[in-house]
């Protein structure tokens, strides 16, 4: 599959790293020539330096038998022409566009992207993405980390193991023995800042980083077993009204639960925007910084701080207060992975990776369609896949333990018609079942061979 990628910044670098490595024709369009270089250097890919609305670029890309292009840089509008240009002059049969500003997403103006206006077939919004990331880390207060599968009958779980955790020193063919009617596994294990998918045999250790796949109708009970017992969010306070913070304070508002929210702004004219767009959440005015207006807000009495702004270090030191201050937890968003190591040292409690979630929405939408589902997990150290079991594949029909998986895979769950089931060695994987796997990056191409799946233009 020919593939054009525009942007070659930290979404478009990681995007071009997991095509190219899937045997796909991929070019690498930027307008600064180090950032080609640095993809072409890294990746199995071509790179063509300008601007990627030029058709004259577009050309020189090899638009005219490109299967797909992906507008990822940072503008807007460059995206939006880039794929108007793919569409009328080169004819690019699919078309997806990164889009950030909020007044381009609004429900009332869907129409623009029709083909006959603006050809864009998938509109991704990061602010969004993030903004839904943000509100599953509120609903799983003790984890660093949680997304959903299975048409939401089946949650990722990022715990970190603390001293008083119950599992500790326990392999975990044991635990499975002593918990048998828990619907969960512990699918990966970061330990000295390496992510490995554990066996049988392994026991876990304070300190470890532990990603367990849960039925949702478990998750309470198996937080408590890893030492996290389920805590209720009434009072959130949200540092930064931006599209993320904004948006977060609005679903809020939105819940039935009434969870009561407080919102710091630096900007005066953003403060003043937020607060005319919200109904019952109090906007105020002021550095998130400073220790007076965390007083103010309310911060030392409540369970959650979200620090959202577009600044990663204003983010951190912002959740660091607050935990001084004496909030329950802290969320920082997160854009340089570089910083990610830092946060258990400095007491942040979970943080936010907008390109990881941008990077798997992405994704989700160019795999083949039997692939269901995509989640990126930490600086593309690993993929959770939720996919269809097609007759063609070396899977279907064949038990678990009879299926050749390399070592950094491990199966977290399995959809049989309605019905959940958790994996065991003699589990029979059949046509038409929907598995959830976990797969070291280095090993995704494998699954996919196991899967007989390919990327595909929808």
């Amino acid at each position: 599959m020919k593939i054009i990628i525009c942007g070659a910044g930290q979404v478009g670098w990681q995007i071009a790293r997991h095509l190219s490595g899937e045997r796909n024709d991929v070019t690498v369009i930027d307008n600064k020539a180090e950032l080609i270089r640095r993809a072409t250097d890294a990746l199995d890919v071509q790179g063509v330096t300008g601007f990627a609305s030029h058709p004259d670029v577009l050309d020189r890309a090899g638009a005219r038998d490109a299967d797909l292009i992906i507008a990822a840089t940072y503008s807007d509008e460059v995206n939006m022409v880039t794929c108007q240009v793919a569409h009328s002059v080169f004819q690019v049969p699919r078309k997806i566009a990164r889009l950030r500003s909020s007044a381009y997403l609004d429900a009332i103006y869907s129409d623009l992207y029709r083909t006959d206006h603006l050809p864009i077939d998938v509109v991704i919004s990061p602010e969004r993405e993030v903004a839904k990331a943000a509100l599953q880390r509120l609903d799983a207060p003790s984890t660093f980390d949680v997304e959903t599968f299975l048409d939401g009958k089946m949650q990722l779980l990022g715990i970190v193991l603390e001293e008083d955790c119950p599992a500790l020193n326990t392999p975990l063919r044991q635990l499975n023995e002593i918990f048998s009617s828990l619907r969960a596994i512990v699918a990966g294990v970061r330990r000295d800042r390496r992510l490995f998918a554990p066996d049988a045999g392994d026991q876990l250790f304070a300190g470890d980083q532990i990603y367990v796949f849960s039925h949702i109708d478990d998750v309470a009970r198996t937080l408590e077993i890893f030492g996290k017992p389920a805590r209720k969010q009434e009072r959130v306070a949200i540092i930064g009204a931006g599209n993320v913070g904004l948006s977060v304070a609005r679903a809020l508002e939105a819940r039935p639960d009434r969870i009561r929210a407080k919102v710091i702004e630096l900007d005066r004219a953003r403060a003043e925007f937020a607060a005319d767009r919200l109904e019952r959440t109090i906007v105020l005015h002021g550095d998130g910084l400073s220790a007076e207006l965390l007083e103010e807000a309310s911060v030392p009495i409540t369970d959650a701080v979200l620090a959202v702004t577009d600044d990663d270090k204003t983010n951190i030191l912002a959740s660091i207060r607050a935990k001084q201050a004496g909030t329950k937890m802290a969320i920082a968003l997160i854009n340089d992975p570089t910083l990610v190591p830092l946060m258990g040292a400095l007491d942040i409690d979970a943080y936010i990776n907008p390109r990881s979630t941008t990077v798997s929405t992405i994704l989700r939408h160019i795999r083949h369609g039997r692939v269901r589902d995509i989640y990126s997990i930490g600086d593309a150290e690993a993929e959770v896949m939720e996919a269809q079991v097609l007759s063609t594949s070396p899977m279907s029909g064949r038990a678990i333990r009879d299926i050749e998986f390399p070592e950094g895979v491990l199966i977290g769950a399995v959809q049989k018609g309605d019905r959940i089931v958790k994996p065991s060695s003699d589990t029979r994987i059949e046509e038409g079942d929907i598995v959830l796997i976990f797969a070291l990056t280095h090993d995704v191409p494998e699954v996919e061979r196991l899967l007989q799946v390919s990327i595909d233009f929808f």
